[in-house]
């Protein structure tokens, strides 16, 4: 059982009361700097709105929102009861059926009211509300508002209270019954929540619809849609025998995009089932894809809303990788229903309870569907190229943050991807029953409820007899650890002599690090890569341990931290000999892949050291080590899954290395990627060119299986290293390559291929590629258009830039279409954006303070490619520091992005 919550003293309440004012007051920039919501001064609410009845009459003008909450005090004194809400016209207010009037009955500010005098009693008393708001001027895209023409909702974090005054947090939890009512022609689909409970037609062309749903919920799970689309339905048989409607919607033009959805949900609700016991719990689930969404897409009680870049695909407009994120997304918001809605988040701090949670989940079933190996590369890359970065700069936070001032800054890398690992260690530290045991518990005991990440821990603990409170440290502190290991071997004794040592640096806020619950796999391994020692997890928990292994017949090599299995830094100098032969002979993919990797990122430092100091005529006469080149042909040969010997071909990007430098140095890092790509390209082209034909498929007939997935994936990274040169030949290539294709995958690569280099070729295939998307009103493929010129370096790259931002398709209203051209050059044209000039810099400032006026969320994330400014030259800090400075002192910055340039500052 979990541990009851207290109920408010009236003095307690009292004061709840009037700091929950406080804070709601603080709306100028000078006061939000001191206004941050504090996890440390969490008290539960003062009132329980047990039940909510919502009526919608929607039309063309307005939405009318009619809300009746039954609502309860948590304790006897009663007290004014605060309800947020924002940007809402009051119409009418009556508790218990009498009137109330402003000033004696309710007070009401800019976001929220109060009423003053609840009745102090223990029964639950009513109160109703009507609202008016207009969706069709919601750019925010937070709460009720117009895409395309159609009514859509969201919700999440705090968008519930743009559509009614409310209890706006998640441990307010309700049972729902809701009316929608709408022009029937302009909206012959409308859902809400749960079961559907009556539908009808009423006069003038209307008609309503009525939804109820039995499981409590807090309201940033609410969920309302009333458009003009199209879908495609069927059905799930779950384990105990009941059967489940499944529809997924669309506009009409994407109907054939749909099919991928509805397989990866009837594979999750399966898999849901078979490896977590959990079975779906309502009569019907629905899908609804929409155009306009700040996110990827939202989990609402049986009515997910998704962004279409996460439900569309069809071969000739989705790339494999698009493929494995319709599947890895669609399930990551089915399985919420269980790890998110049926047990839910008791305040932000524990946002990582669900939805690290939820990312491990989804990332095991990707594994399952696809290939675990290439799975975990792909989950990893993920962690060091991004989070890492998060982790080392002035955002750093810990997976469950102390403070905030908006919570939307928080959905971060660290609370998603962090928060996977940081589940994952359960996983490996109690095993799979272990682990099974763990979860099993903490549904038993938190159905229904809104919890923490303790209980979570506890339930794990509990379950398995197990002592998880150095655990929690995983939760309390920021940055990324780094594992220093040293090992010996005695050949007299036969024993080797493993030391492990921890650091964590020190973060924003955290100068002192304590040591952390760390789980190392590892393995020893003979000169043939045969098992000197099986694998075993050995327990870091100090600053430092000594483990000694006996009875090891000869010096071993060391496969250290398999699987990944923390997301920390390794501090472990190998030779370029250990790690070509870890990379030739490990048995774990994951760290075959890695060693490639480090020999990579190693020859590409140096020959970055060598690009600095080196005088034009120089730099032309650099060379790869023949050592690289050998172990990459070798890798080229080796009999590898396709996937996997694609991905230990790749070179470390960008992000990777840059984080082993100081300075960063952009342009050093983009001159010496391309040079190597060209020479890799040069220099290998027999072998690459024999490996790109044999990969060639004339009759090939689509298909999604890991087979052909990897046969694509390989087949297009030997093209991209083949057209590395910009010689004509290769262009030629390319261009046949774009031609032949069958596939989007197929065509999108040799598109990027020919990108750097301006050429007949280039623009025949650029040219081809939109007007085929204009033609099939395909806006997703025209985003790919509009990214893959974003993120090309040229000179004049930031005029190419703005030049997008005028064409006819672009439209700086939706967010897919702002995040394809602006946030790709900011994050992905690294030399670009940080052009020497400043005009890089200046162009995305002055495109942050633009976008804050309409979409804040869309803005603050934009604002982030600020955030590593200290560790640039002199010049580009001074450059990027009067940007930050700009926006923060902007006198209409919303909080959202003040927070981001504020802290990026102090950082």
């Amino acid at each position: 059982m979990a541990p009851p919550r207290l109920a408010l003293g009236i003095a307690a309440a009292a004061a709840a009361v009037a700091a929950y004012w406080a804070y709601r007051k603080l709306r100028s920039k000078k006061a939000a700097s001191d206004g941050k919501v504090l996890r440390s001064a969490y008290a539960p609410p003062p009132y329980t709105i047990e039940h909510v009845d919502l009526d919608f009459i929607l039309t063309e003008a307005e939405a009318v929102v009619y809300s009746t909450l039954r609502v309860k005090s948590n304790h006897a004194a009663g007290g004014p009861l605060y309800l947020d809400g924002e940007d809402l016209e009051l119409r009418s207010i009556s508790l218990d059926g009498v009137p109330l009037q402003e000033g004696t009955g309710y007070t009401r500010g800019e976001e929220g009211l109060t009423v003053l005098s609840p009745p102090a009693k223990p029964l639950p008393f009513e109160l109703k509300i009507v609202v008016a708001t207009k969706p069709q001027d919601n750019t925010q895209l937070s709460g009720l508002y117009k895409t395309s023409g159609n009514y859509c909702t969201q919700c999440e974090a705090v968008g519930f209270r743009r559509i009614t005054y409310f209890l706006d947090r998640p441990d307010v939890m309700s049972t729902y019954k809701v009316r929608v009512e709408a022009d029937k022609k302009l909206y012959p689909i409308l859902l809400s929540n749960g079961n559907e409970v009556g539908r009808g037609d009423l006069p003038a062309g209307r008609h309503w619809a009525a939804f109820e749903d039995p499981f409590k919920k807090p309201c940033y799970l609410f969920a309302l849609v009333a458009a003009k689309l199209e879908g495609i339905e069927s059905e799930f048989t779950t384990c105990s025998g009941r059967k489940v409607r499944l529809y997924i919607w669309s506009e009409s033009e994407n109907k054939d995009q749909l099919d991928w959805a509805m397989q990866s949900l009837k594979d999750s609700m399966a898999w849901d089932e078979r490896k977590y016991g959990r079975e779906y719990d309502l009569d019907v689930f629905h899908i609804v894809a929409v155009n306009d969404f700040n996110m990827g897409a939202m989990e609402n009680k049986g009515l997910n809303v998704f962004n279409t870049a996460c439900v569309l695909a069809k071969q000739s407009t989705a790339t494999d990788d698009d493929y494995e994120r319709v599947q890895g997304v669609v399930a990551h918001e089915y399985f919420h229903n269980w790890t998110g809605n049926r047990v839910t988040c008791r305040d932000w701090f524990q946002l990582t309870l669900k939805e690290g949670l939820t990312v491990y989940r989804d990332q095991t079933f990707s594994a399952d569907m696809t290939s675990p190996a290439v799975q975990r590369i792909e989950n990893v890359r993920v962690m060091r190229s991004h989070q890492f970065v998060e982790d080392s700069g002035p955002m750093a936070h810990p997976i469950r943050p102390e403070s905030y001032l908006a919570i939307d800054n928080f959905y971060t890398l660290t609370v998603y991807e962090k928060g996977a690992e940081v589940i994952r260690m359960y996983h490996t530290l109690l095993g799979e029953e272990g682990f099974r045991k763990g979860t099993d518990l903490y549904f038993d005991r938190h159905d229904g409820c809104a919890v923490t990440c303790d209980d979570f821990r506890a339930a794990m603990a509990d379950a398995n007899g197990r002592d998880l409170t150095q655990f929690e440290r995983w939760y309390t502190q920021a940055g990324t650890p780094t594992v220093k290991a040293a090992g010996a071997y005695d050949g007299a004794t036969k024993t080797y002599t493993l030391t492990l040592s921890q650091s964590t640096p020190p973060t924003p806020g955290q100068p002192t690090k304590l040591p952390l619950h760390i789980p190392v796999r590892i393995k020893l391994l003979d000169r043939k890569g045969g098992a000197l020692l099986p694998e075993r997890i050995l327990e870091l928990t100090e600053a430092s341990q000594t483990f000694v292994f006996n009875s090891i017949a000869s010096e071993p090599v060391l496969s250290l931290l398999r699987g990944f299995s923390a997301p920390v830094k390794l501090d472990f100098p190998l030779s370029d000999e250990t790690l070509a032969f870890l990379a030739a002979h490990d048995d774990d993919p994951f760290n075959r892949w890695d060693a490639s990797q480090q020999l990579g990122k190693r020859v590409l430092l140096a020959l970055v050291a060598e690009w600095q100091v080196a005088d034009r005529q120089s730099r032309q006469q650099l060379e790869l080590p023949d050592a690289f080149v050998a172990t990459f042909k070798a890798t080229l040969a080796a009999s590898l899954d396709a996937s996997l010997k694609a991905y230990s071909l790749a070179l470390p990007d960008y992000s990777v290395l840059a984080q082993d430098m100081s300075p960063i140095d952009p342009d050093a890092l983009i001159a010496v990627l391309r040079f190597a790509r060209r020479s890799l390209g040069q220099r290998m082209r027999k072998e690459l060119l024999a490996m790109y034909e044999s990969l060639t498929s004339p009759n090939e007939k689509f298909s999604v299986a890991p087979s052909e997935v990897g046969r694509r994936r390989l087949r297009n990274v030997c093209l991209d290293f083949l057209a590395a040169g910009g010689d004509e030949q290769s262009l030629q290539m390319c261009r046949k390559h774009f031609h032949a294709a069958t596939t989007m995958t197929d065509r999108l690569a040799a598109f990027k291929a020919l990108a750097p280099f301006p050429s007949e070729a280039l623009d025949e295939v650029q040219s081809i590629f939109y007007e085929r998307a204009k033609a099939n009103n395909e806006a997703l493929v025209i985003n790919k258009w509009f990214a893959v010129q974003a993120s090309t370096y040229s000179t004049d790259a930031l005029e190419k830039v703005k030049a997008l931002t005028k064409h006819e398709a672009f439209d700086g209203t939706n967010p897919n279409r702002v995040r394809s051209v602006i946030n790709t050059f900011a994050a992905l044209n690294p030399a670009a954006f940080h052009d020497l000039s400043g005009s890089g810099y200046e162009y995305i400032g002055t495109q942050v303070l633009d976008l804050d006026k309409r979409n804040p969320q869309v803005a603050s994330r934009l604002c982030n490619n600020f955030r590593d400014w200290k560790k640039y030259n002199q010049k580009r800090q001074a450059l990027m520091k009067a940007q930050l400075v700009r926006i923060r002192d902007c006198k209409t910055v919303s909080k959202d992005v003040f927070e981001i340039a504020s802290r990026s500052l102090e950082g």
